[in-house]
């Protein structure tokens, strides 16, 4: 349950605006990449372009490339967020922490949008 959560997070409270003590987010509020191709291709209500694309922004400050291709399986299944969130790997575990730091940005960035 908490998996779906986050990527609702993800996609509907991703609408969150700007603020928060570092300006690089501030340069691009809208970016094109495999978060933002995911989201749109998502069946949630909420998804534009716009908001697509500022959360694609947080996740170019936030997240690897890498860690990008793990989140975009999210999307398709929320269940294996859950599994990576409650996994032992230390790997998963520091994925994670990106993660939630990339979740907060756009929580951030994208209100209103």
């Amino acid at each position: 349950m908490k998996a779906i959560s986050f990527v609702v997070v993800l996609a509907v409270v991703a609408g969150c605006g700007g603020g928060g003590s570092r300006s690089d987010y501030r340069v691009t509020r809208m970016a094109s990449g495999p978060i933002s191709d995911a989201c749109i291709s998502s069946d949630r209500k909420a998804r534009s372009p716009q908001l697509c694309g500022c959360i694609q922004a947080a996740a170019n400050v936030e997240l690897s490339n890498g860690d990008q291709r793990m989140a975009v399986g999210f999307y398709r299944d929320p269940h294996r967020a859950q599994e990576i969130r409650q996994s032992d790997r230390a790997s998963h575990e520091a994925f994670w922490k990106r993660y939630s730091a990339f979740v907060d940005r756009a929580e951030r960035m994208c209100k209103g949008v």
